[in-house]
């Protein structure tokens, strides 16, 4: 076992006081967790995990918001729908449209956002699809998919060489990874964190639980496929940029700050954009909470 996964802490508090539930999205199930008062905020996870790397920032944020983390199609406990040539059954349009459903079917018209990773590029399709529904955006560690593919060097290939790996055809990715789930998440991941022991034991658990599944291990691929084609020619079928609030937060030890201008390649897709570097890697919602629930706190306060 990664010595990562052995010193794994357990946390004192984990989704406490909060309900899980499914809601029937356009092709299946999503599996969300909810709690809080106030404003709806939605919350979206990233590769390769599942909701529950919100635990700390939705615990406190739960306090003023109406928190509801939803566990991306293809991931976690949600459906995962089967693929296709064009890779749109994972795409983040698709991904958006299960959003959309699972908000509406709360009530929910309008809501703010905050996301990491695949689910911040879930959240940009999202708000460049359905910009009347989002008030405002704060995602983490990310530069939007088609400019990031446009400026990824030799340099960044090494340090994400997932972002090229994981688009190769079916079944050659799936089968590597289906050899030993474990093995790939917590070197993969591990890999692009700054702090030796960034997840807790049962975020640690639900994650290596629900990645040990050639199903899902299979919509992860595609989701990456995706990226690498289809999310691209909606990118580039939709050149209006967002004009609700954006804040982006990336870790300063990491491949954004490393690699890309991440302001300067949002401001290619936004016209109100704020953001800076926090001390950390990829996985700032487990690694320096603190810092993103301040950040987050001050940037909706102000909607």
């Amino acid at each position: 076992m990664h010595p990562a996964a052995i010193a794994a802490p357990v946390a004192l508090a984990f989704f406490d006081g909060f309900e899980e539930r499914f809601i029937d999205g356009p092709d299946g199930p999503m599996f969300c967790r909810i709690g809080g008062d106030g404003p709806p905020l939605l919350l979206l996870h990233g590769y390769p995990q599942t909701s529950a790397m919100w635990h700390v920032v939705a615990a406190d944020l739960a306090r003023d918001y109406r928190v509801i983390c939803m566990d991306l199609r293809g991931y976690g406990r949600s459906v995962k729908p089967p693929s296709a040539p064009d890779h749109a059954p994972h795409s983040k349009r698709a991904m958006a449209s299960d959003v959309i459903a699972v908000m509406d079917a709360l009530g929910y018209d309008r809501f703010l956002v905050g996301a990491h990773d695949r689910g911040a590029r879930v959240a940009h399709r999202l708000a460049a699809d359905h910009p009347d529904r989002v008030r405002a955006l704060a995602i983490l560690d990310i530069a939007p998919t088609r400019e990031m593919y446009r400026e990824g060097d030799s340099a960044f290939a090494h340090t994400y060489w997932h972002w090229y790996w994981l688009t190769l055809p079916h079944p050659f990715p799936e089968t590597l990874i289906a050899a030993d789930p474990a093995f790939f998440w917590l070197t993969k991941s591990i890999g692009l964190a700054k702090t030796p022991a960034p997840f807790v034991q049962q975020a640690l658990d639900e994650y290596l639980t629900c990645f040990d599944d050639p199903v899902l291990i299979h919509c992860a691929c595609e989701d990456y496929r995706a990226a690498a084609s289809i999310d691209i020619a909606h990118d580039d079928a939709d050149p209006s940029l967002l004009q609700m609030p954006l804040l982006t937060l990336w870790g300063k030890d990491g491949a954004i700050e490393k690699h890309f201008d991440s302001l300067a390649l949002w401001r290619e897709r936004a016209v109100n954009v704020q953001g800076w570097a926090l001390p950390g890697g990829h996985f700032l919602a487990e690694e320096c909470p603190e810092l993103v629930i301040d950040a987050w706190r001050e940037f909706f306060a102000a909607i």
